[in-house]
């Protein structure tokens, strides 16, 4: 982060701006909002500013900006349309080490006052570090239309009954399930945008006598194959809810930012040839934290059910009569072909799509024949130390050495490399490139150098 977010207290604390014009005005009112004891140094003032000085809201400080201003402040917010005498103030608040908001110069200031959606005691705050401003003011605007006016009225509202939920509660989980459905509960949000004050109260009360009895559960999640993009949005909305995410390696850090930060995380890493958490001790403790009554995620990168062995775990889950769900992925066939710029299926190239699993020792035989077949795409999921045996039964049951084959290292982030050649230089091909990656091959790979987009 460029700059660490913090909302500041300043009643009665004072703060300093200097300059006296349109700019400075409006940084003047977001002051005086928050209930600082406003200073404003100018060598002219504008008639709003001397109305406020005589409604004693502000102090006016006449002349050229003096160092001794800055005793005592808070903040100082230099908004003159001079860059020198901005750059002077910004130096003495530095010396003196106290935060100044720079105008036109927001990369060099050591503070930056984001655009605010008010929903008191509710505040949001968008800034774009000062790169942005007009982004940032055109996300203030979408929020302001998303957000209802009576959230204000719900936060004040909670923050009456605090006490009274850590009393009545007293496990973490039953609060956090209090608040999620007081939060969530549309006719107590209905009642405090009619106003209705009685009949809010009323609501609060049926929340806080239901029963607090946590039952745990599992969702298996499909994270999708690396972009945080991809991410349905049900899978978002269950792991910004989980109480435990458990995930493995092939799970994005930017998927992993998504989760929310209290969240316990519980890592069981794979992959190829290793897995640091064995599968059953995997399922045994998704059962354990469930049991707990925990709200738990097993976030899996790409789909759970297609060689994630998202089956062996709900069948662990089922024997335990755990309540489970499941949030389908966009699976790495899907996601990485799209991302390279292949489609596994055209009318012109291949009719069908074959998904297999590159464990050849432990699957047993499979069909060459069939699957060196034309008019169809063949999509490895962990085949690269498997590529010498892939490219010889191949090309043995009858597949064309200069069938085009792609492998796709990383697929849909920004780290990605699609590495693409024949069927004859497959092994090579695999050498090149790194866990985790997806084999493709058959003639619909000659279509990337026309499609690649990404």
């Amino acid at each position: 982060m460029d700059y660490f977010p913090l909302f500041c207290r300043l009643q009665g604390r004072r703060c300093l701006l200097v300059g006296a014009g349109d700019v400075a005005e409006r940084k003047a009112r977001l002051l005086l909002a928050a209930g600082a004891d406003l200073w404003v140094g100018a060598t002219d003032f504008s008639p709003v500013f001397r109305h406020w000085a005589q409604q004693q809201a502000v102090t006016l400080l006449h002349g050229p900006f003096e160092p001794h201003w800055l005793t005592d402040c808070w903040l100082v917010v230099a908004a003159t349309s001079d860059n020198a005498v901005n750059q002077q103030v910004a130096d003495a608040a530095e010396k003196q080490q106290i935060f100044c908001n720079l105008v036109d110069a927001p990369q060099q200031a050591s503070a930056i006052m984001p655009s605010v959606i008010d929903r008191s005691p509710l505040m949001v705050a968008v800034s774009s570090g000062g790169r942005a401003p007009v982004l940032a003011r055109l996300l203030r605007e979408k929020l302001e239309a998303m957000l209802p006016q009576h959230l204000g009225k719900l936060a004040q509202r909670a923050g009456t009954l605090r006490d009274r939920v850590k009393t009545q509660f007293a496990s973490l989980n039953g609060r956090r399930h209090f608040w999620e459905r007081f939060f969530n509960s549309e006719r107590l949000a209905q009642t405090l945008a009619n106003g209705d004050e009685d009949r809010a109260a009323q609501i609060t009360e049926t929340l806080l006598s239901a029963d607090p009895a946590v039952r745990g559960e599992v969702a298996l999640v499909g994270a999708g194959p690396g972009d945080a993009g991809l991410l349905t949005l049900k899978g978002l909305q269950l792991i910004q809810q989980a109480d435990v995410i458990v995930y493995d390696r092939l799970v994005s850090d930017a998927i992993l930012n998504l989760v929310r930060r209290d969240a316990e995380r519980i890592f069981v890493g794979k992959r190829a040839g290793y897995h640091c958490v064995p599968q059953e001790e995997i399922n045994q403790l998704l059962c354990e934290q469930a049991q707990r009554g925990k709200r738990v995620v097993r976030l899996k990168g790409g789909d759970p059910f297609i060689f994630g062995r998202g089956g062996e775990e709900l069948e662990a889950l089922a024997q335990r009569q755990i309540p489970f769900s499941v949030v389908p992925g966009i699976t790495a066939a899907s996601g990485c072909a799209a991302y390279s710029g292949i489609p596994l299926t055209h009318r012109d190239h291949a009719q069908s799509v074959r998904l297999i699993t590159g464990h050849l020792q432990k699957t047993g035989s499979l069909e060459w024949q069939t699957l060196a077949a034309e008019q169809q795409t063949l999509v490895f999921y962990m085949g690269l130390t498997q590529a010498a045996e892939i490219q010889q039964q191949l090309i043995t049951h009858g597949m064309r050495r200069d069938m085009p084959v792609a492998l796709v290292e990383n697929g849909t982030s920004p780290r990605q490399r699609v590495v693409s050649g024949t069927l004859g230089e497959l092994e090579a091909l695999a050498a090149q490139v790194a866990s985790p990656s997806l084999m493709i091959i058959g003639s619909v790979v000659a279509l990337r150098d026309t499609l690649r987009w990404f």
